[in-house]
């Protein structure tokens, strides 16, 4: 993803006593009142430069500040190579990042494949000092996409169900052809045979027309795309893993303690597929702020006060 570099301090953390829950409830009461006894200083958060993590890096930023905590932004930083360091070096506190491309960016051999699998193998590659949270049910990652009419007529829900749906096409950038989940992968993985297509838009507009025409019948879409949102369009379950798992996972520095973690946990626990989807449309079509989407959002699953 693309980013651009930017400069920040990071100040000395608080500590803030918030009880862990594990249910989407408000994020307040007690944990404010603790907090400003504290004598609190700041937590950073940042984001890479996509409004999409922008907005979910808004979303812990007014969370924590709901629950008592000063925080600093520092939104819209460069790429990996140029973010990671700054967050291994303890100047950013809390960040969003996605389980599968952050394992690759540590190991780009790395064969887990599954949602726990790659989970429990980045945590084992963290950085000392850095921490991954609970990682969330809403996914950034390579999809498989049909209409849903499509799905309807053939009784499709996953993958595997393609089998059996007669000649398909797949559509995707050129380089989707020799990927080890493109045609070959299909195969392997799940039995299904396809013709490929170049589509050379990133599942963009071009690649959704296609679809729809019937030109083709498969596409490979990001799964929080707006596009999704209307309905439209199904994503087929992936239930051998033929994707590596990318979820939503907040990196935490040695600042951030247990109860300002309980915070961002209860976040990530009621961020739901569909909940990023829709706030990446709200962005994207709404052109409302990152600021307006969290606190709406927030609001919505009752963790504001």
């Amino acid at each position: 993803m693309k980013r651009t570099m930017i400069t920040m301090a990071a100040i000395a953390a608080s500590t803030l006593a918030l009880a862990a829950c594990g249910s989407a409830e408000s994020i307040s009461g007690n944990a404010s009142a603790e907090g400003s006894k504290s004598g609190s200083t700041t937590l950073v958060v940042g984001s890479q430069d996509y409004y999409s993590n922008e907005i979910i890096a808004e979303v812990y930023a007014q969370a924590l500040e709901n629950a008592g905590y000063t925080v600093d932004r520092q939104m819209r930083i460069g790429q990996r190579e140029v973010y990671m360091p700054e967050i291994e070096a303890g100047t950013i506190d809390v960040f969003p990042e996605y389980t599968g491309n952050l394992l690759q960016y540590f190991d780009q051999n790395a064969t887990a494949r599954s949602t726990d699998e790659v989970y429990d193998a980045l945590t084992t590659l963290l950085p000392q000092g850095l921490r991954a949270l609970d990682q969330a049910p809403a996914t950034d990652q390579d999809s498989y996409v049909v209409t849903t009419t499509f799905a309807t007529e053939h009784s499709l829900s996953s993958i595997g169900d393609l089998a059996g749906a007669g000649p398909l096409t797949l559509g995707g950038n050129s380089e989707l052809e020799t990927r080890p989940y493109g045609p070959a992968g299909l195969a392997q993985t799940y039995g299904v045979s396809v013709n490929f297509t170049p589509i050379e838009d990133s599942g963009g507009p071009l690649t959704v027309k296609a679809l729809t025409d019937g030109d083709i019948q498969l596409a490979n879409i990001y799964s929080s795309d707006p596009v999704l949102a209307d309905g439209s369009l199904t994503v087929l379950e992936d239930p051998q893993g033929l994707f590596l798992a990318s979820h939503v996972v907040p990196l935490a520095s040695s600042r951030v303690d247990d109860k300002a973690a309980s915070v961002i946990n209860r976040v990530s626990a009621a961020l739901e597929p569909s909940d990023l989807v829709e706030i990446n449309r709200a962005s994207t079509q709404d052109q409302k702020s990152a600021s307006q989407i969290a606190r709406e959002w927030l609001t919505s699953k009752g963790l504001l006060s």
